[in-house]
């Protein structure tokens, strides 16, 4: 029999531009038994909030560090006991698929996003059916849940009664009460923050606009974007002509593919895309790696399966590391004209808006024709006015006619 011993839990370690985080919550309290993989405590940063499974099978020992409280890379925050295995449950250990597939569905793992509002809303995890992969219980399930048994869903909770202050002599009527509710800021919405005050002291940021017409892209997705679901599996959206887009422009200006350090210039000979998402936490901006080779299905596939790991709370390091130019669409959300900030260290970064139907000048005739304002923010250090707006023309163009992207010209 193999003697179980204490198992040491610590803070993974964070990538270089991470230097600290939040321990959010354990999932476990002393004594609680957990398996192997199964998710022991969330972990805040500045960038994602990220599950530490449990190394092995055993039960919790002990908590050093309490929820809320920052640690560093490699800190030890709790101790594991590991469970007694013996010599036979070990050579037992390859069960058959179907009693290894039983086993793990009867672990339900349930996604930071998930726990969040399945605590605001005071419900039980157990009672709702959970179809992300490995059994895992995401934010979807929990809305579904909230549609199908909204009145069963939530337990009654008590209101709390705002104070109410004693009248003064004279007064009619006792004034109305105020209530606030402070809260600390998320370690996500602090850094956003930081980031942006960042970016506005240190570079010299400057916005130019243009205007595209969006009827060549709609015809094109009208005619073909059937058949280019039937074969990938996917819609064919905006977000993949505009990446491609970008790509031809960044190539023809390396410039604003580039990115300032100290004294030199960075010129990247690789295209990461970041394409902003918003998720229950803020705004976060996974990226496309490598996007130039990646064609329009895989495009669409990695963007519709980053908004879903941003509203599940899966989102990995990975997936947000890096980045050499960003993709910001304020028009899903009504937005009509705004000037996006850079993420340092980029140097640009392109604005989308909403399509709306606007009366333009066609060969000496007044049409209907759907447009879009779109801004490129850009460092004015690195990249001349004149290069930023005809950097924004040819993304212009290449919109308007979208075989350009063929051809590549």
């Amino acid at each position: 029999m193999k003697q179980p011993q204490t198992i040491d839990i610590r803070v993974p370690a964070f990538p270089e531009s991470v230097t600290e985080g939040t321990l959010v919550r354990w999932n476990k309290k002393p004594g609680e038994t957990i398996k192997r993989n199964e998710p022991l405590v969330d972990i805040e940063t500045d960038k994602v909030v990220f599950e530490v499974p449990a190394p092995v099978t055993g039960t919790l020992q002990s908590i050093v560090v309490d929820e809320d409280s920052v640690v560093k890379s490699g800190q030890l925050i709790g101790t594991l006991q590991e469970a007694e295995v013996t010599r036979t449950e070990k050579a037992a250990t390859p069960v058959s698929e179907t009693t290894a597939g039983h086993a793990q569905q009867n672990s339900l793992i349930v996604t930071p996003a998930a726990r969040k509002l399945i605590d605001e809303k005071h419900l039980d995890a157990e009672k709702i059916t959970a179809t992300g992969p490995g059994n895992r219980l995401l934010k979807e399930d929990v809305l579904n849940f909230l549609k199908t048994a909204p009145a069963a869903a939530e337990a009654p909770v008590a209101t709390p009664q705002a104070p109410v202050l004693p009248a003064s002599p004279g007064d009619d009527m006792a004034p109305s009460a105020r209530p606030e509710r402070r809260v600390p800021m998320t370690r996500l919405r602090a850094r956003i923050a930081e980031r942006l005050v960042e970016a506005q002291r240190t570079a010299a940021i400057l916005s130019t606009f243009n205007e595209i017409n969006m009827q060549p892209v709609m015809t094109l997705r009208k005619k073909h974007g059937q058949a280019f679901q039937d074969k990938y599996g996917i819609k064919l959206g905006f977000m993949s002509f505009f990446v491609k887009a970008v790509i031809e422009g960044l190539k023809e200006f390396p410039e604003i593919n580039a990115s300032i350090d100290g004294n030199d210039v960075v010129y990247h000979g690789y295209f990461d895309i970041g394409i902003a998402v918003s998720s229950p936490r803020g705004l976060v901006v996974p990226i496309l790696r490598d996007a130039d080779m990646l064609n329009m299905a895989d495009i669409e596939v990695q963007i519709a399966g980053f908004g879903q790991k941003a509203t599940d709370g899966t989102l990995t390091m990975e997936d947000i590391q890096g980045g050499t130019f960003t993709l910001t669409n304020g028009g899903v959300f009504g937005s009509m004209l705004s000037t996006p900030i850079l993420n340092p260290p980029q140097s640009g970064i392109l604005g989308m808006h909403k399509i709306q139907d606007r009366p333009v000048a066609e060969d000496g005739s007044i049409v209907i024709r759907p447009m879009m304002y779109v801004a490129l923010s850009y460092d004015h250090r690195l990249i001349d006015g004149r290069d930023a707006v005809r950097f924004l023309v040819a993304v212009k163009e290449t919109l308007e006619d979208p075989a350009r992207l063929l051809l590549q010209i």
